[in-house]
């Protein structure tokens, strides 16, 4: 079994995110319990589903990080989606499966990308191949014919292959072959009606339209990628990369689906008002929490092993507004916990992303040293809570937006500091952040 325990994943998690500790532990143990189940063989293996979460909690604390990590640390596909970009079935919007297609087409990128890693280094010897054989062409008929000519021509082929390594010929122009498809713009039932249906029109009409080649002239340094994306073509077998991405998608992915509680009726319901298209997105989802199966322009897809993770604020409703039926489906209940002055300061500092790190990088990229002192960091993350008390709580996200405010001024005449070190300390935050915080207008629009 995978080393992920869920001590482990909660470790890896503990490096971006700061706190959510048992949301942290009870997305561990509904990732490890999957893992846990594609070991188990026998009829009791179908009976198994993944227990699907609902994370309660204001933006910014975490709910939407917690999901991607999780999902970079097992190379999982993952789609990030909200809830109100969808309407029920014969109202205008996007209808609920193409979330499922959306995966399904990540999931392919993802498998892409891994068989073009395991041959990237045969592809690129072959690209080379290919612009000395548009460098210096072989005279097929002839080169046996004359035994010295040809020699003198591997020779000059090693020649012009070193400065190919080196890069000296990158600015040359050769004559290479690109293979071109001119299929029509096709306004069939328009770009959402065809998504729904499942179907690409044109993965149809490539098959019936030939393929062209035409020469076109170009650097060496364009013509590399144009070769490469050739021959990547040849080299893999797409639909085997299709088949083996449907099948990740189905074992292993994670779809996030915030502003849940958009779609909540919130007991404001009317009859003939939004309330009935939200009611009607919430059953249109049940079908995919519970496990259906997908019509997709690669073949079908079950959703029964993939890992929803719903999410929302739930400040203008509750859980408890959503239909029964979705209730029952998201048997995970999850409360975040707003965050404290406390836990800014960890965030500005602690995380291997923190915001002070990045500033720090930014700017020494045009020479000038950064120091932010404990102290000033402290008064950052006070100014940052104050904030979201009186105003919008907004949670981490405040941070960036003092962050900017902070060193608006360092940034724009960084060019002109170069060699400099400049230390932000408390009285320099208090001087450029105060008198907005204490204004509540200003504060409401500025930060």
């Amino acid at each position: 079994m995978s080393g992920l325990t869920p001590h482990r994943i909660v470790a890896e998690l503990d490096k971006y995110i700061v706190g959510q500790t048992e949301a942290k532990r009870q997305v561990a143990i509904a990732l490890r319990n999957r893992m846990r189940r594609q070991l188990i063989t026998g009829e009791i293996h179908s009976e198994i589903k993944p227990k699907n979460i609902l994370m309660i909690g204001p933006t910014g604390v975490g709910k939407t990080e917690i999901s991607r990590r999780l999902a970079k640390l097992t190379t999982s596909p993952f789609l990030k989606v909200e809830a109100t970009k969808f309407t029920e079935v014969g109202y205008v919007g996007r209808d609920v499966e193409s979330m499922i297609r959306d995966l399904v087409d990540i999931a392919i990128d993802l498998v892409k990308e891994e068989a073009i890693i395991r041959v990237e280094d045969e592809l690129h010897e072959m690209v080379e191949e290919r612009l000395l054989d548009a460098l210096l062409p072989i005279d097929q008929d002839n080169a046996e014919d004359n035994a010295e000519r040809a020699e003198r021509a591997q020779r000059t082929r090693a020649k012009l292959r070193r400065k190919l390594h080196r890069g000296d010929l990158d600015e040359r122009y050769i004559e290479i072959n690109i293979e071109a498809q001119i299929i029509p713009q096709l306004e069939v039932l328009g770009q959402e009606g065809i998504d729904q249906i499942g179907i690409d029109m044109t993965d149809m009409l490539s098959g019936i339209i030939p393929i062209s080649t035409r020469k076109r002239r170009v650097k060496i340094k364009e013509a590399r990628p144009i070769l490469f994306d050739q021959l990547v073509g040849e080299m893999i077998n797409i639909e085997e990369i299709r088949q083996r991405g449907i099948k990740l998608a189905e074992e292993t992915g994670i779809i996030f689906l915030d502003e849940l509680d958009k779609v909540a009726a919130g007991g404001r319901e009317e009859r003939g008002g939004p309330g009935v298209s939200r009611q009607g997105v919430q059953r249109d989802l049940l079908p995919l929490l519970e496990g259906t199966t997908v019509r997709s322009r690669y073949g079908n897809v079950s959703t029964e092993n993939i890992l929803f993770i719903a999410a929302g604020a739930f400040n203008m409703s509750k859980p408890s507004d959503l239909i029964p039926e979705i209730q029952g489906r998201l048997p995970i209940r999850v409360e975040l916990e707003d965050l404290t002055a406390e836990d800014f300061m960890i965030i500005l500092t602690h995380p291997k992303d923190a915001l002070v790190k990045q500033y720090k990088a930014l700017l020494s990229v045009e020479g000038v040293e950064l120091e932010f002192e404990k102290e000033a960091i402290a008064e950052i993350a006070e100014i940052a809570y104050r904030l979201n008390q009186t105003t919008e709580n907004i949670g981490a996200r405040r941070l960036a937006t003092v962050m900017e405010k902070l060193v608006e001024e360092i940034s724009y005449t960084a060019d002109r500091r170069r060699g400099e070190k400049i230390v932000i300390d408390c009285d320099y935050v208090r001087s450029r952040l105060e008198g907005i915080v204490e204004d509540p207008d200003l504060s409401r629009y500025i930060l």
